[in-house]
Order: C-alpha cells, then structure tokens, then sequence
C-alpha cells in the first residue's frame, strides 16, 4: 500500500512572462503578542535500530510553518542518547534538590572550632 494514496496526474511545465510574475512582500504582523511554539519529538528503540519521528509547528509574523521528519538510527546512538538524556535529568534533580536541602534545619553544619 502506497503512504501517498492520492495521485497527481503530471502536467506540462508552462512559461510563465516577467509580467505575470509579481514579487511577494512580506505581511506585516497583525498582532505580535500572538506566537506560538509547538515540538514533539518520539524515539523508540527496535532490535538493533532506532526509530525517529520529529514534528515542529510554528506561528511567527503571520505565518504558519509545519515540519516533520522520520527517520531510522543505529543502536548505539540511541543508547549514548538515552544515557545523556538520563544523566541530565539526575544532574538537574540533584540541583533542584541541593536548592531545597537549604531549608532544613539539619543542613546547616556549625563552622569548625564552635560546638
């Protein structure tokens, strides 16, 4: 089965004249508070490949962009991923939790020499 099922017949190139040509400008944003961001990102691992399927939608200066990719990568590449993705995850943990041990009572040590 096709991933395509629609098929486009192919048609004649047609020359187009320097008049009919008209130059595009760019839209001037109607309201610049309004933008938007979207990512979502999916990795599985299967046997000795691992598949990639990324998409990014975007809403910027009136204009709206839309990417996707997919992809296959080798095993270890996929193993050296997850174990970075694992120690950054552990590294901001520990930090987030160094920043709350301040408030316990017990985390405060007297300075040397004074009991």
């Amino acid at each position: 089965m096709s991933k395509h099922p629609v098929k486009i017949d192919k048609r004649a190139v047609r020359v187009a004249d320097r008049d009919e040509i008209e130059g595009i400008e760019r839209v001037p944003a109607a309201n610049p508070f309004f933008s938007f961001r979207y990512s979502y990102t999916e990795i599985s691992a299967r046997s000795d490949k691992a598949h990639v399927k990324a998409r990014n939608t975007r809403f910027e200066d009136g204009k709206l962009t839309s990417e996707a990719f997919e992809g296959d990568l080798g095993r270890p590449l996929y193993d050296q991923l997850v174990s970075d993705a694992q120690h950054y995850f552990l590294g901001q943990t520990a930090l987030f939790l160094k920043s709350l041990a301040l408030l316990l009572p017990f985390s405060r040590k007297p300075p040397p020499g004074r009991d």
